[in-house]
């Protein structure tokens, strides 16, 4: 059953409408410290500002214990409450849930950005934009805030006790995202690791394929979502897509052009084969060209997917929250991503989002 401390925890973080309990008023004041004082991060050790940004990663790292206690206890409430109090309450706690997830991998995000610009707050919402309590306030405290279609989805109707990280990409993520691609596309992840050990050589073009533009020319806008199972989820993006595109066609297409070569994916059948075909054939064909009024007011470029395994829309939901915030951090003021009018796995994915 639950304990205490955490009948404790479900208690402070739905208090009152206006009057939070003490976890929801740390994660509050943790939340809007580390967005205040995020450009002292990545100052030098010998920098006068350097204890600034030792504090700032201290503090985070309580936001982040405090965001992984709360994802916790939703995994546990789901676990091991009666189906009427779980039914009662799962809605509202599946919501901050996923706020913090989003919310947890910004504050990450933030720490190994140099952002010149201040955050930008945006107009002010409507008051109908915004819920009350813990989670109309963390939602005013991420950039992307009054984006009111972000924010309200039903939960599930089978609640799930998975548990989800969200974080900044890593060096070593784009060898496992090709298996959620190639996962996304029906194979499984025992195939596609198989797939990767017996053709070594050609292993990059599988993630190649996917995002090998973005890892390339825009690391630092790309996000993994991690369940017990290891990576299952990716959002990447690009801040100036019209630079971002005239990069890739000019200078990383022709150099992956040069390293697969159109008669590499026809050899004798192996595992994995035709994923290799298919990678090679997408990197030879001609991109289509982006319309200037779609990149004068969407200046960004997104792209986002999970893994088939991933059930719950609000774990995709917190990685597009995030990748926004992210971007509109920066000074973007709109994405727009580009999927095939045939892709109707794709189509549904982005229409569930909003």
């Amino acid at each position: 059953p639950l304990t205490l401390e955490e009948v404790r925890m479900l208690v402070e973080l739905f208090y009152l409408p206006y009057h939070h309990g003490a976890l929801a008023q740390e994660l509050l004041e943790h939340f809007r410290w580390l967005r205040a004082n995020s450009l002292s991060v990545g100052v030098p050790a010998p920098a006068p500002d350097a204890c600034g940004g030792t504090r700032w990663r201290g503090r985070a790292q309580s936001f982040q214990l405090l965001c992984a206690r709360t994802c916790r206890l939703h995994s546990r409430l789901v676990s091991t409450a009666s189906r009427a109090l779980l039914y009662d309450l799962h809605p509202y706690l599946w919501d901050i849930r996923n706020l913090l997830l989003a919310a947890s991998a910004f504050v990450l995000w933030l720490g190994c950005q140099s952002i010149t610009a201040p955050l930008l707050l945006g107009r002010d919402a409507e008051p109908w934009a915004r819920r009350g309590g813990l989670f109309g306030e963390l939602q005013a405290l991420l950039p992307v805030g009054n984006s009111c279609d972000l924010f309200y989805h039903p939960p599930p109707l089978f609640p799930s006790s998975q548990l989800y990280l969200l974080r900044p990409l890593l060096p070593l993520d784009k060898w496992v995202l090709a298996a959620v691609h190639l996962g996304h596309e029906g194979r499984g992840r025992s195939e596609v690791s198989q797939g990767l050990q017996a053709q070594p050589s050609h292993a990059p073009a599988l993630p190649g394929r996917l995002l090998g533009s973005f890892l390339s020319l825009s690391p630092e806008y790309t996000f993994v979502l991690e369940d017990e199972g290891g990576p299952c989820g990716y959002a990447a993006g690009a801040l100036h897509a019209e630079g971002f595109l005239q990069q890739r066609d000019s200078s990383w297409l022709p150099a992956v052009r040069h390293k697969y070569p159109p008669d590499l994916g026809t050899g004798s059948p192996a595992l994995g084969q035709d994923a290799l075909e298919e990678a090679v054939l997408f990197f030879h064909a001609e991109p289509l060209a982006v319309p200037q009024p779609v990149l004068r007011r969407f200046p960004s470029l997104v792209q986002l997917g999970t893994a088939p395994r991933v059930l719950d829309v609000g774990a995709s939901r917190s990685l597009a929250l995030c990748l926004l915030s992210a971007l509109r951090a920066n000074g973007s003021r709109g994405v727009f991503c580009q999927v095939s009018n045939a892709d109707r796995q794709q189509l549904s994915f982005y229409s569930k989002l909003g």
